[in-house]
């Protein structure tokens, strides 16, 4: 079927939204409702227009048959990547002002503290979370954060620790002297992470629909916006795949649009969407 449009570039059909949501979900689980038919022809086009197809039925054939080559492009083009510093900054004031202090007890034996950041985008998260952690854990102590996405692009980016200057906006200027450098020439528009943040976190590649290779326990989890676009049978499943890497009374953060009200999980809501693991 396909959707007049005089003021497109290739032509785009609903058969062809339809085929490639559905590989969407069947690769990363996410839900693409309807409204999202024009979302996918902006961020697509520029792979249909760089191939030198004029439709996207012929996108939608090369996908088919030849994977190995588009298919890490396609699912880099569509995956949305929002995030910001410090964002919902009442997740990192419990971070600090509750959880830490109750670490820094319970792990005194071992002097460690590992933290995932599920679904970390361009590295905002987890770069925040190493601030927190760095400026309240003893240095003496052994620190590492994981921070993994399905998207290869937002990684690389992350792993660089790269920013414009209007990223960090809303950062503070004690953090800002502490932990970023200032870029200089035809970079003075730019920022970078300093070293000591970089050190702490692994970047790496996860499809949080496929297996996992974690095998040891984390001391708490951030998967923020990114159960929203999952249907009820896989929310509750991947919830459940969190609680199996936290020790009871374990922490999840999530996003502030998503709940686990209503899922079969070992989480119990303490406020502002932190959970907390209370059964086995």
């Amino acid at each position: 079927m396909a959707v007049k449009d005089k003021a497109r570039e290739f032509e785009y059909t609903l058969d062809d939204f339809n085929f490639l949501r559905k590989l969407s979900n069947q690769h990363s689980g996410i839900q693409v409702p309807d409204d999202k038919f024009d979302m996918f022809y902006s961020r697509l086009s520029k792979r249909v227009r760089l191939l030198g197809f004029s439709r996207f039925k012929e996108y939608c054939s090369y996908l088919q048959d030849h994977p190995d080559q588009e298919f890490t492009e396609f699912i880099n083009a569509v995956t949305t990547n929002l995030t910001s510093f410090f964002r919902e900054k009442h997740h990192f004031e419990y971070v600090t002002q509750k959880l830490l202090p109750e670490l820094l007890k319970k792990n005194q034996a071992q002097k460690q503290i590992r933290v995932w950041s599920a679904g970390c985008s361009t590295g905002e998260e987890p770069y925040s979370l190493a601030i927190s952690l760095i400026e309240n854990v003893p240095s003496d102590w052994d620190i590492k954060i994981l921070a993994t996405d399905l998207d290869t692009n937002v990684l690389s980016a992350a792993a660089e620790g790269v920013y414009p200057v209007d990223r960090i906006a809303s950062i503070s200027e004690a953090h800002l002297h502490n932990w970023f450098q200032k870029g200089s020439g035809a970079h003075a528009h730019k920022v970078r992470v300093k070293p000591q943040l970089r050190d702490i976190i692994y970047f790496k590649q996860l499809n949080l629909m496929q297996e996992w290779p974690m095998k040891g326990y984390f001391d708490f989890i951030f998967c923020r916006n990114v159960l929203i676009y999952f249907d009820r049978t896989t929310k509750e499943r991947l919830a459940n795949r969190y609680a199996g890497l936290l020790r009871e009374g374990s922490c999840l953060f999530i996003g502030h649009s998503e709940s686990l009200h209503q899922l079969d999980t070992p989480f119990s809501l303490i406020g502002n969407t932190i959970y907390k693991k209370t059964r086995v």
